[in-house]
């Protein structure tokens, strides 16, 4: 790879549905495979699924926003020769982020894991339009018993998507912390709880159930729920690296991409 001056040699490998749409041969992935860098080409839910794809690989990713809001993405088209010159030598910023992890648990004893999700993870309802209720608990305490359309429960990442789509705050990247959020809850006494980072949520049905209960994570891949099992989530073990290139400060891609504080539309006074 040559960008600017600089050379260096690399291994390129590439996702299996990718492999084939590369000009020339290109290695696929392989579980396990160690990495020192991962690229991201699209938008957050690109670099959404590469997180998902590292798994527990300690990679930095350098997204490159192909798309429409690119939040979590750090360089364009027209950056990628100064991104890619940074990531070569070295001359970049680590972001930090911590992601989830969730266990399926059934009344056996058996559990199933879900992938790493670096948003949230959320319970909601399938089918028809209709309210389900769920209990959830934090450790061994009980919080409440929620009638709404499900629960998410968010990283500080996952603060500014769904979650606040949901009326759930915003938490700085930094602060140790998760968000436990209800959508559209039936009553007006609900509402978003912030929890420590090393909290366990425990989400579980309450009779009658009826309605498909779905889990998703990332809102990208998820599974069915049965009626007796219960979902914990957590923070995951492993963490997420972002690439940082640009100076600006979350606030400033705040006020950019998501026109928070924005008053430009208001008459002076």
């Amino acid at each position: 790879m040559g960008t600017r001056g600089i050379r260096t040699s690399v291994t390129l490998f590439s996702g299996p549905e990718l492999a084939g749409l590369w000009p020339q041969p290109v290695a696929r992935l392989a579980d396990g495979e160690r990495l020192d860098l991962l690229i991201t080409f699209g938008g957050d839910g690109t670099l959404l699924r590469g997180a998902r794809l590292l798994g527990e690989r300690d990679a930095p990713i350098l997204g490159v926003n192909l798309g429409r809001m690119g939040f979590l993405t750090t360089a364009t088209p027209d950056t990628l020769d100064e991104a890619l010159a940074a990531a070569a030598s070295g001359r970049y910023q680590v972001d930090t982020r911590c992601a989830l992890e969730a266990r399926i648990l059934a009344p056996d004893g058996t559990d199933r894991a879900g992938p790493l999700a670096l948003n949230d993870v959320v319970l909601h309802k399938g089918g028809v339009a209709r309210v389900i209720g769920l209990r959830v608990l934090l450790q061994a305490e009980e919080i409440g018993r929620y009638s709404a359309d499900g629960i998410i429960v968010a990283t500080p990442t996952g603060s500014t998507a769904y979650s606040l789509s949901a009326g759930g705050p915003v938490v700085l990247p930094g602060v140790d912390a998760l968000v436990i959020t209800p959508i559209c809850p039936h009553t007006l006494a609900v509402r978003s709880i912030v929890v420590p980072g090393d909290s366990e949520v425990t989400i579980e049905q309450v009779p009658p159930v009826g309605d498909e209960v779905l889990v998703s994570y990332d809102g990208q891949v998820g599974t069915t729920l049965q009626p007796s099992e219960r979902v914990l989530v957590r923070r995951a073990r492993s963490a997420v690296r972002l690439i940082r290139l640009e100076k600006e400060g979350f606030f400033a891609r705040m006020r950019r991409k998501l026109q928070w504080g924005d008053l430009s539309d208001r008459e002076q006074s």
